[in-house]
C-alpha cells in the first residue's frame, strides 16, 4: 500500500470516527436534556431499518455505475456524458426516495406541517402576500409562517405556488420537481469543472457526482432544487469567465445567483465560490457588467413587489433564536454538522479533499493566474469518436483544488455562523455538490465508488429521514 493511499484511508477513517463520536455524544446529550431536537443525532432522522419498492433499482444502479461508470465517463462523447449523468443521477435519486415508498418518500415530503405546500392557499394574492411576508416571520406575529417558509426568502414558496397555478399542484408534483431539477446539479458541476480545470478531471469526477450519498436528501427536499439553481449559477459563470459567450452566460449566471439569494439566505455564501471562479477565469472582467445586470433582476422584482430581503433576514434571526435554534447547543453542532457533511459527501470526497488540501495550492494559484483556463480544455479537444485521453496540464489539479476548497470555506463559514444547527445534511446540499468534485483526484475509482454507494444504501435503508 503506497503512502498516498494510506493517507486517503486515514482521512476516510477519521471522518468515520467523527460520525461515530457525533452519534454517541449526540445520543448522550439528547437522552440527558433533549436539547438537540433530533431523534438520531447528528442526522435529522430516526432509526428504522426498512426496504421498499426502490430497493432493487437502487442496488442495481449502484452495481452498474461501479462496474461501468468510470469507463463510460472516459469514453462517451461529452454531450452524451452530460445527459447520461443527469439520467443516472435522476434514476439514483428516485430509487433512493422510493425505498421509503411513493407517499412517504416523495409525495408526502413537502406537505408536512413545516413545509411549503401548507401555505399555498395564503398566496392567492401573490403581490399582496409578498408585501405582507415579513409580518409573519417571527413566532409571536399573527398567523406566523411555518418554519421552512419563515426560514427562507419567498422565492422558495413562490416556486411551488407557480407550479400549483399551472396545474402541477400537490406533493407528488412538488417532489418530482425537486428531484428532477436537483438531479441536474451534477451536470452543472461537470460543466464548470471542464471549463475551469479541463475535461479529464471532469470525466473522472462524473461517476462520483452521480452516485453521491447526497442523493438521499435531494430526494425529496427543496434544498435539492436550491442546490441545482446555485450549481448552474456557478457553471454559467465558469463558462462566462472562460470566453464562452461571455455576455449571455454572464447574464444568466447573474440571474441565477439572484434567484439563489432569494431561495435561501445562507446561499449568499456562494459569493465565495463565485470569487474563486473569477480568479480562475481567463476573461475575468469581460462578463462582469452582464453578471451584475443579471444579478439585479430578481432582487429588483421582489423589492418592487414589496419584499425587503434585509428586514426579512433580521426577523429570521429573531425567529431562529425564539425556536429550537436558540436551544440547540452550538458547542455540539459546530463540529457535529461536519459529521453530517461527511455522511452526505461520503468517504471518497473526504479522501479527495485531503488530496486537494495537500496539493500545492499556493503555487497552483500563481499557475492559475498565469495559465488561461482555456488551455486545459484546448489540450483535451479530440474527435467525439475517439476515446478521451487522461491528459492533464500542470494547472488542472490546482485549479480544481482551489474550486473545491472555496466550497469548503463557504461551508465552514456557514458552520461558524451558528445559523445552521442540525439538518445540515439537507441544508448544505448546495455546498456538498462542489465538494464531490474532489473525488476526481482519487485513483482506483471503483473501490471508492463502492464505498460511496454502500454508504448511501445503508443510510437510506437504516434511517428514515425527515425534516
Amino acid at each position: 500500500m503506497n503512502r498516498d493511499l494510506l493517507r486517503d484511508l486515514s482521512a476516510a477513517l477519521a471522518a468515520a470516527l467523527l460520525v461515530v463520536v457525533a452519534v454517541l455524544v449526540g445520543n448522550g446529550i439528547q437522552h440527558s436534556d433533549h436539547s438537540l431536537f433530533v431523534r438520531w443525532p447528528p442526522v435529522f432522522a430516526q432509526w428504522e431499518p426498512h426496504v421498499g419498492p426502490g430497493t432493487p433499482a437502487a442496488i442495481a444502479l449502484a452495481v452498474a455505475v461501479v462496474a461501468y461508470g468510470p469507463v463510460l465517463a472516459a469514453r462517451l462523447p461529452w454531450r452524451a456524458l452530460l445527459f447520461s449523468a443527469w439520467g443516472t443521477a435522476l434514476a439514483w435519486t428516485f430509487s433512493l426516495a422510493l425505498v421509503d415508498g411513493w407517499q412517504r418518500g416523495i409525495a408526502g415530503r413537502l406537505t408536512t406541517p413545516n413545509e411549503y405546500l401548507r401555505v399555498i392557499s395564503r398566496f392567492h394574492d401573490l403581490p399582496g402576500t409578498l408585501r405582507d411576508f415579513t409580518h409573519h416571520i417571527v413566532a409571536h406575529s399573527p398567523a406566523p409562517w411555518p418554519a421552512h417558509i419563515a426560514g427562507h426568502p419567498p422565492a422558495a414558496t413562490v416556486t411551488f405556488v407557480l407550479l400549483d397555478r399551472i396545474g402541477l399542484g400537490g406533493g407528488g408534483w412538488a417532489g418530482v420537481w425537486c428531484i428532477t431539477v436537483g438531479a441536474t446539479a451534477p451536470v452543472a458541476v461537470l460543466v464548470a469543472v471542464r471549463a475551469l480545470s479541463g475535461e479529464a478531471l471532469a470525466r473522472r469526477a462524473a461517476p462520483f457526482l452521480v452516485l453521491a450519498p447526497a442523493a438521499v436528501w435531494v430526494g425529496t427536499s427543496a434544498d435539492g432544487y436550491f442546490a441545482a439553481v446555485a450549481a448552474w449559477a456557478v457553471a454559467f459563470l465558469a463558462l462566462a469567465v472562460t470566453g464562452h459567450r461571455s455576455g449571455a452566460t454572464g447574464f444568466v449566471s447573474g440571474l441565477l445567483f439572484g434567484l439563489t439569494a432569494y431561495l435561501s439566505y445562507g446561499l449568499t455564501l456562494f459569493a465565495v465560490i463565485a470569487a474563486a471562479v473569477l480568479l480562475l477565469g481567463s476573461s475575468r472582467l469581460r462578463p462582469l457588467p452582464y453578471l451584475l445586470t443579471g444579478l439585479a433582476v430578481i432582487p429588483a422584482v421582489f423589492t418592487l413587489a414589496g419584499f425587503n430581503w434585509w428586514e426579512a433576514y433580521r426577523l429570521l434571526v429573531t425567529r431562529y433564536y425564539e425556536g429550537v435554534g436558540g436551544i440547540r447547543p452550538y458547542s455540539y453542532w459546530v463540529w457535529a454538522n461536519l459529521a453530517c457533511t461527511a455522511l452526505i459527501v461520503g468517504p471518497a470526497t473526504v479522501a479527495g479533499l485531503r488530496r486537494a488540501c495537500a496539493a500545492p495550492v499556493r503555487k497552483g494559484i500563481r499557475t492559475c493566474l498565469r495559465t488561461p483556463a482555456s488551455e486545459p480544455r484546448q489540450a483535451l479537444r479530440t474527435p467525439a469518436s475517439e476515446p478521451r485521453p487522461a491528459l492533464r496540464t500542470p494547472a488542472s489539479e490546482p485549479r480544481l483544488a482551489l474550486l473545491v476548497l472555496a466550497a469548503l470555506l463557504a461551508l465552514l463559514i456557514a458552520d461558524l455562523s451558528g445559523m445552521s444547527k442540525a439538518e445540515t445534511e439537507r441544508i448544505w446540499l448546495p455546498f456538498a455538490m462542489w465538494l464531490l468534485a474532489a473525488s476526481a483526484f482519487l485513483p482506483r475509482p471503483r473501490a471508492w465508488l463502492t464505498a460511496q454507494a454502500t454508504l448511501a444504501l445503508l443510510l437510506n435503508h437504516l434511517l428514515l429521514t425527515g425534516w
